[in-house]
């Protein structure tokens, strides 16, 4: 064979086999994509990402922040226990355009979850998004609170659900305290909680039902009051709603928890919601984080931190993160 058809021949064969070699490479690292957070006594109860792909996780036993950098399919620790006085870590949220990372801090020592240095109470955790550092630490006003989740605005206004309050709270940006915003006697169940996830879109805040039915809508009136809540009409009933956050003018997606085990796609029209299940099957799914064209659902079952499997002292599937091709926009 001559000199340079050789040469050419051996490109296209290096070519075809780095080729092969990248596929594989593909496959598998798609096939590892899951993320998982190590252990079995943290169950992570809520998950966030950043721009860059980074994902955030609570810890509802330890009170510790985890962290997944892109391409890694396990979690390490960010954020130690009881750091900043962290409680029971439940919604947690980055925000890329302060360079923050919010997290619900709760006190559960009543029923045996007790962490080192913890704050009692609830109350909104503010730390560096790149660093792990404290910036600030807000108590929930009122007597019987649960912070749950936590979505902000464009001009940087963050928004907090308490499910036990029947509240939603705003934080200004720098402000020193927590206000009420919106406040709904139907949102008040003694003992059970029931505003949960949150969310805005296109100029109001939405808010979904653990335990009830329920999704929510208030608009934000150009004061930056609420305006008149609406209860939402559903295609079906909601179960153990949670992880809510829009996708798209219009759209919301949220997991609907243990029995049910949904990912959903939320349709908005008027005052009616459509509702849509993009994948079922999971076993406990408790919070959900948009990354590029995939959709991370958290799977944790809390029943063996809480329920009956926590009594017989079972224990816990993995806590991973799976994730989900997104829908179209």
């Amino acid at each position: 064979m001559h000199p340079a058809k050789f040469c050419r021949a051996f490109v296209l064969l290096a070519c075809a086999s780095s080729c092969a070699i990248a596929l594989a490479a593909g496959g598998a690292a798609r096939a590892a994509d899951v993320v998982v957070v190590p252990g079995s006594t943290d169950f992570p109860e809520s998950m966030s990402a950043s721009s860059d792909g980074t994902l955030y996780f609570s810890s509802f036993g330890k009170g510790r922040i985890w962290r997944a950098k892109p391409g890694e399919t396990e979690a390490s620790v960010f954020i130690k226990s009881g750091a900043n006085g962290l409680g029971s870590a439940l919604g947690v949220l980055a925000d890329d355009k302060s360079d923050t990372l919010y997290v619900c801090s709760n006190d559960f020592s009543a029923a045996g979850i007790k962490i080192p240095g913890a704050s009692s109470g609830a109350s909104l955790k503010i730390f560096d998004l790149k660093t792990g550092e404290a910036k600030a630490s807000l108590p929930l006003p009122g007597k019987t609170t649960l912070c749950n989740d936590i979505v902000v605005a464009s001009d940087g206004t963050a928004y907090v659900t308490d499910s036990l309050g029947g509240q939603i709270l705003r934080r200004k940006p720098g402000a020193k305290e927590l206000e009420v915003w919106a406040h709904d006697p139907a949102w008040v169940v003694p003992g059970k909680a029931q505003l949960d996830g949150i969310a805005i879109d296109d100029g109001a805040i939405y808010s979904n039902v653990f335990e009830g039915d329920g999704l929510y809508r208030v608009p934000i009136n150009a004061d930056g009051s609420a305006g008149k809540r609406v209860k939402l009409e559903t295609s079906r009933p909601l179960y153990h709603s949670d992880g809510l956050r829009a996708f798209g003018p219009n759209k919301l997606i949220q997991v609907e928890g243990e029995t049910r085990g949904n990912l959903d796609l939320i349709t908005i029209d008027g005052d009616k919601a459509n509702v849509e299940t993009i994948k079922n099957g999971f076993d406990g799914p408790v919070s959900l984080a948009e990354v590029r064209h995939e959709i991370y659902v958290l799977d944790v079952p809390l029943r063996y931190l809480l329920g009956p499997e926590a009594k017989e002292h079972k224990a816990p599937p993995p806590f991973k993160a799976t994730p989900v091709p997104a829908p179209k926009q």
